[in-house]
This record gives structure tokens, C-alpha cells and sequence, in this order.
């Protein structure tokens, strides 16, 4: 009989790495938290049109590599590829913002795509929108919270790649330019980029196959009008103010069609991978009107959590428990399991065994699932006493069986 396996494209997270992703998950919930962006949950899918008309009909995510399914009752829906789409679909929904809205999300996403280091057909993404502001202001506290997450999580050598594209007039403009430059360069041009000289002649600038050629083609930076310049020049003002470095990146342009001025990207220099950027986000103005609601500015990030994982350093000695109940004999299995419970209702990370097991089992039990102190439940119990065990030095001391949770928290 053969052996079920995941599906191409898709990862299990197994302990001990899953400690890390708990670790992740738990660094942007506090820094979502510090930074006052409130939990947003949508559904995995979604009206296909959704993505169709909010993240753009001839992007490479609709084209090719969208889930896309008709229901039972004959409806077309698709798994969602990116979030931002479905946190606009659900504010309009919501009635819109009034003022403004500070929202985060984490879970899964999917896109059809060759499997490779850091490219999975299930990835997950954590993401910040910011939504009612023009404020060049609400940018940067984007992106400093983007540059705050990757330093919680041990990146210590990222490049803060940054660019405009400038206002929906300006892209006009530009494309006739870009149009005009590729136009003359179109049989080099790979099949992707020659259909998109007419359609989207901008996305060419994202095209690996054709990096040769656009090296010397036109910027969007350059061709932006004065109050998208103004605004990129605050942004990059209040990035320096608060000691964030960053490079001007002129030719890049995100992979999404619902981008207007400000665009970035973070990208870890030591990190070696043909998908090298960690995260990224930018200004989407147009959005709300494009999926039927009022005229809303707003900008936001997505954090690929899965690159972060390849990227980052290891947890170290971060342990999985605070303490393991070690139990010396059947006659004290029932006052350590409630010795259990009144640890956990204290805060602690604790556990034992389900069952009678021999002291040294247990002990190796304790090491296998990370426990940083054993505590030893036996006789002396009923005098009013315990042994704790450090795990990782050996030491033991015999403490009063009342103080365990104060004890525990001074080390």
C-alpha cells in the first residue's frame, strides 16, 4: 500500500521547527500589537474577480498561477494568492473607513508555481495594512514596522530596497516611454515581455528573463510628478530620521498591478537564494475604487514567512518548557499532575508524562521536548520539599515545594 505524502509545493511544520514559526508568529502579534495594527481575518478564497480586477488580469499571479475553482453551485472562487486584495474586499464590505485603519493578518497563501528554495505552492505571509492615510507618514511607519520584524527575528544584514512609481498620470506617461523603448527591442524580448509591450509595458522591468535588456531602459523615478516626488522625498526624510538605511532601487516595480507611488522590497545580503526578498510592500490609492468602493489611500507590507525561516539565525538554547514533572513513584502521580495544573494556571510552560514510566524515560522525555528544569515529585514532597534539576547544567537544588513558580521565574 503506498504512503500518502504532502503535495508538491507544500511544507509540514514539525516540532523542533515549528518552535521557531510560534516564535515568529508571536513577534509580529506583539509587534502588531506595539505598533496598534488590529487582527484582520478574511477567508483562504475568495469571488475570483476579487484578485482578477484587484491584483491585475495580465499579472503573472492572475495568468498563471492562481487555484481557481468553480463551486457547487457554479461559482467561480479562488484560493487566495495574497491578502491585500481581501482586506480592501472586506472593508468595503465592513461599510469602508471612515477615518483611518490599522490592520494584520498571518496565515496562507497559494499560488501555482515550480517549487524551488523559498517558493512553495502553499506559503504563508504576514502582513500590515494601513488604510485612510495619504501621509507620507503612514509609509514609513510601514516599513519601519517590516525593518522592526526582521530584527526581532535575528536579521541582522538587510537591504531596504526602495523606489516610486509615482501617480496613475505619471504611469501613463511613463508607459508610453517604456512602450516606445521595448518596442524597439521587441524581438529580444522574451514571449512574456513582447505581449506585455502593449498590455503592461511597466511589469517588463520584472522580468528576469529580460534584465539584459531593460538595464538601460527608462525609470519610473524619473518620470514622476512633483507630488509624487514630494511624497518619496518625505518618506525617504522620515526613514532617515529614524536611522532605517536605505537603497534607491529604480527599477523596481513589485509584481502586483495595484501599486502607485511608494514601492520597496527587503532583502537579506547574506542570504543566497533565487527568491531573495523576505518581504515588501507598497502604496495602493486606486485600490478601493478598483473593487467598487470610495476613493481610500492606503499602503501595507506582506512578510514571506517561509524566506524568513531560510534566512534567519537558529533559536539557540530558547527552550520549548519551563519545567518537566519528573514523577518518583505511582503514589505521587496524582500531586504532580495537579502540581501541573497549578503551574500552567501560574503562566508556565509545563508537562509530564500520560503515563507511568521509569525516571530515567521521563528524563529523556524532558530533553526530547526542550524542558529547561525538571522538577522531581517524591517523598520528600509530603515534607515540604522538591528537587529542581537544570537540564542544561546538571545542578540540582531542593527547594520549598511552595515556592516552585517564584523560583522557576528567577531563572
Amino acid at each position: 500500500m503506498s504512503t500518502f505524502r504532502a503535495p508538491k509545493g507544500t511544507e509540514d511544520v514539525l516540532p523542533p521547527d515549528s518552535r521557531w514559526w510560534r516564535f515568529a508568529h508571536r513577534a509580529f502579534d506583539g509587534l502588531c500589537e506595539r505598533f496598534g495594527f488590529d487582527l484582520t481575518m478574511t477567508p483562504m478564497f475568495e469571488d475570483t474577480e476579487v484578485f482578477a480586477r484587484g491584483v491585475g488580469g495580465d499579472t503573472e499571479v492572475v495568468e498563471k498561477q492562481m487555484y481557481t475553482f468553480t463551486d457547487k453551485g457554479g461559482r467561480s472562487l479562488t484560493l487566495r494568492p495574497e491578502a491585500t486584495a481581501s482586506v480592501v474586499r472586506a472593508q468595503i464590505q465592513a461599510g469602508g473607513v471612515a477615518t483611518t485603519f490599522k490592520g494584520a493578518y498571518w496565515g496562507p497563501m497559494f499560488r501555482y508555481e515550480r517549487p524551488q528554495k523559498g517558493r512553495n505552492r502553499q506559503f504563508h505571509q504576514a502582513g500590515v495594512e494601513y488604510l485612510g492615510s495619504a501621509s507620507a507618514e503612514a509609509d514609513v511607519e510601514v516599513i519601519e514596522f517590516g525593518w522592526r520584524y526582521l530584527e526581532q527575528l535575528g536579521l541582522s544584514s538587510v537591504e531596504l530596497r526602495l523606489n516610486s512609481i509615482g501617480d496613475p498620470a505619471d504611469r501613463a506617461a511613463y508607459d508610453e516611454e517604456i512602450r516606445r523603448y521595448l518596442d524597439e527591442r521587441r524581438e529580444a524580448l522574451s514571449e512574456d515581455a513582447r505581449r506585455r509591450v502593449d498590455t503592461n509595458p511597466m511589469r517588463v522591468l520584472d522580468s528576469k528573463a529580460d534584465a539584459s535588456i531593460v538595464a538601460d531602459a527608462p525609470v519610473p523615478l524619473d518620470h514622476i510628478g512633483s507630488p509624487a516626488l514630494s511624497h518619496f522625498d518625505e518618506v525617504r526624510a522620515g526613514l532617515d530620521h529614524l536611522g532605517i538605511p536605505h537603497v534607491l532601487a529604480p527599477r523596481l516595480v513589485r509584481g502586483l498591478d495595484y501599486y502607485n507611488r511608494t514601492v520597496w522590497e527587503y532583502v537579506p545580503t547574506d542570504y543566497d537564494a533565487a527568491q531573495s526578498s523576505v518581504g515588501g510592500g507598497g502604496r495602493y490609492d486606486g485600490l478601493f475604487e478598483v473593487l467598487g468602493g470610495k476613493p481610500t489611500p492606503a499602503v501595507g507590507l506582506a512578510m514571506g514567512i517561509d524566506r524568513i525561516r531560510l534566512a534567519a539565525p537558529p533559536l539557540g538554547a530558547e527552550t520549548a518548557l519551563d519545567v518537566f514533572v519528573v514523577v518518583v513513584s505511582d503514589d505521587a502521580r496524582a500531586t504532580a499532575r495537579r502540581l501541573v495544573s497549578e503551574l500552567r494556571s501560574d503562566g508556565l510552560r509545563v508537562d509530564m508524562t500520560d503515563r507511568p514510566r521509569p525516571m530515567k524515560a521521563q528524563f529523556k522525555e524532558a530533553d526530547r521536548r526542550g524542558a529547561g528544569h525538571a522538577v522531581i515529585v517524591g517523598d520528600e514532597w509530603a515534607d515540604g520539599s522538591v528537587t529542581i534539576k537544570d537540564l542544561a547544567l546538571g545542578d540540582q537544588e531542593v527547594i520549598s515545594n511552595k515556592e516552585i513558580a517564584s523560583w522557576l521565574r528567577t531563572r
